[in-house]
């Protein structure tokens, strides 16, 4: 008989919002009337349409589809169209980064590869996870074998963990980081990446550094890119996305940068991390659609920009309703400012889950428990900007009424 993953055993046995949408599934059930007024500000997923020039190009690619002169098939390299790879290296060109086209590989998304990327490191390494931190991260180190320490992000730090924050013994072998945070909100500053950036350094670590929420960056001592800070490209990957920035959660559409000067120990002596990165997407990927790349390569376009931007700045209009919502009410959060998601103290010493029954089915608003993302979560809640100014307002509007006499 086939035997399982051992691994599978000591993953936890429900994902976050597998979770989330059990206690939906059910509450709608038996409370019909109720669920025809949920608003639902808990699973990050993008509200509002892809915009006209993306939407454009990706009609344009799909008509070439429909006519035997500009037909295509399988992308050559697996790595992205040169036109993509091209104009996303423009893109970090204005703000600062240096990252050449050769070393952008173009993917489905950043939760894929922020997954897949464990791959090529030995199943034995030590992955050091931020906590609380998306789960992926640990779900996928813990998939493949690897052992994952924590570095604890709490209300002394701002939920935004440095090296000093890791208590454990064990030399990590790769460093997950993400910022803007998921979920708490939080960007580190220049000064704290290059902290961490140092701290790979002296321990010949990798930073697997996740930007998917880059584009909500507002304030100019938050980089935008690992890669414009000093020594970052002789330790860190980088894992970007369109979801977040120009709304691609249902097309798919994201890019990892390697450094061609990263390199992991091999029994020959030092392999080159771009090298494997190549050979497990040639093997295990076969690339990102024709007309999904051109609508991608639409969103570097200045129309492009212009357009994206101003789908950013509604959601954080968004973001700003609930900051405010919050500071009325006295509870202490972070995020907003930089980041789609608001991570607040769950009030009267609640629980996380206790909170989000609480505010399903009195509230009949669905938010993401803290719990799930790791034990500095259990006491925090999440909700996020990604819903309509009306349905934003009425949220908390209801949270006002739920919370005051309490």
């Amino acid at each position: 008989m086939a035997k399982m993953n051992p691994n599978f055993t000591k993953l936890k046995k429900n994902y976050l919002f597998i979770e989330i949408s059990k206690r939906i599934t059910d509450f709608t059930k038996a409370n019909p009337d109720a669920a025809k007024n949920l608003i639902r500000m808990g699973i990050g997923d993008v509200t509002r349409p892809l915009v006209p020039a993306v939407v454009e190009a990706g009609k344009k690619a799909f008509d070439e589809l429909a006519v035997k002169e500009t037909f295509r098939g399988y992308e050559d390299s697996g790595r992205g169209y040169d036109f993509l790879r091209e104009a996303i290296s423009g893109y970090y060109k204005d703000f600062g980064a240096e990252v050449p086209a050769d070393e952008i590989f173009v993917s489905d998304g950043a939760k894929s590869d922020s997954g897949n990327i464990g791959d090529i490191f030995a199943d034995d390494s030590v992955v050091l996870v931020t906590d609380p931190a998306y789960p992926v991260y640990v779900d996928s180190s813990i998939m493949g074998g690897k052992t994952v320490v924590y570095a604890s992000s709490d209300e002394s730090n701002g939920f935004a963990a440095m090296p000093e924050n890791f208590k454990g013994s064990q030399t990590p072998d790769i460093i997950y980081l993400c910022s803007p945070n998921n979920p708490t909100g939080s960007a580190y500053t220049r000064e704290q990446l290059k902290s961490w950036v140092d701290y790979a350094a002296a321990n010949k670590s990798i930073i697997i550094y996740d930007a998917a929420y880059e584009a909500f960056i507002t304030e100019s001592d938050k980089p935008r890119s690992i890669f414009t800070v000093e020594g970052a490209r002789k330790v860190a990957i980088e894992i970007a996305s369109l979801s977040k920035t120009a709304g691609f959660t249902g097309t798919r559409c994201g890019y990892t940068v390697v450094p061609k000067e990263l390199t992991l120990e091999s029994p020959d002596g030092e392999t080159s991390l771009f090298d494997l990165w190549s050979r497990r997407q040639g093997s295990k990927f076969n690339g990102v659609s024709y007309p999904v790349q051109r609508a991608a390569e639409a969103v570097f376009t200045p129309e492009g920009q212009t357009q994206t931007r101003e789908t950013l700045d509604y959601y954080r209009k968004n973001a700003e309703i609930m900051q405010e919502t919050l500071t009325q009410l006295g509870i202490d959060f972070t995020g907003g400012n930089n980041s789609p998601y608001v991570w607040f103290k769950c009030p009267n010493g609640m629980d996380s889950w206790e909170f989000f029954d609480l505010m399903l089915s009195k509230a009949n608003v669905v938010g993401t428990p803290g719990a799930g993302f790791g034990q500095n979560g259990i006491n925090r809640f999440r909700l996020t900007s990604f819903n309509t100014h009306e349905n934003t307002r009425e949220a908390m509007e209801r949270l006002k009424k739920l919370l005051l006499p309490l």
